[in-house]
């Protein structure tokens, strides 16, 4: 399993060659089973495009601690806000895909998230999500809850 930045967790199915404008290059096959594709990389061009293996058990960890902090809301306008968001969320780094779900994270009683807004905390918790069920080898379906679970227990009910 890897992290590819711009598509979040594949696998790497096989490792073959392939003659391209006259070159032998060695090529790692991605499948991305749920986006029904398949990605091929060069192999020594995999790192200068980011693609890395799965988080450690610790980048969880701190990712999950990230979540539980304040969310950050700067005051900038929302297009350059959510130019940001894209830019951590296809980075493929851990650690900043918990940020902007922290960050876009709404509860019942906030105020309504915007659809671009909506759409970008999907795709982030998507790509957490992903990546946590795969470090822990565990269905997505536990992993989104442990993320939600996080998530609302940063929320302190108001004193009545």
């Amino acid at each position: 399993m890897v992290v590819y930045p711009s598509h979040g967790v594949g696998k790497v199915i096989k490792v073959e060659k392939q003659e391209v404008a006259g070159f032998e290059l060695e090529l790692y096959v991605v499948a991305f089973e749920k986006d029904k594709m398949t990605l091929q990389v060069p192999v020594d061009k995999a790192i200068v495009v980011g693609m890395r293996e799965l988080a450690s058990d610790d980048v969880v960890a701190h990712a999950m601690r990230v979540l539980k902090g304040k969310a950050k809301v700067k005051r900038a306008m929302w297009s350059r806000r959510a130019q940001e968001y894209e830019q951590k969320i296809n980075s493929g780094d851990l650690i900043a895909i918990a940020e902007v779900v922290r960050d876009l994270h709404r509860t019942d009683d906030q105020r309504e998230q915007s659809y671009s807004e909506r759409q970008l905390y999907e795709a982030a918790l998507e790509r957490l999500t992903r990546e946590i069920a795969a470090v822990a080898g565990q269905g997505e379906d536990m992993a989104r809850q442990e993320i939600t679970d996080v998530l609302l227990s940063r929320v302190v009910p108001a004193a009545s």
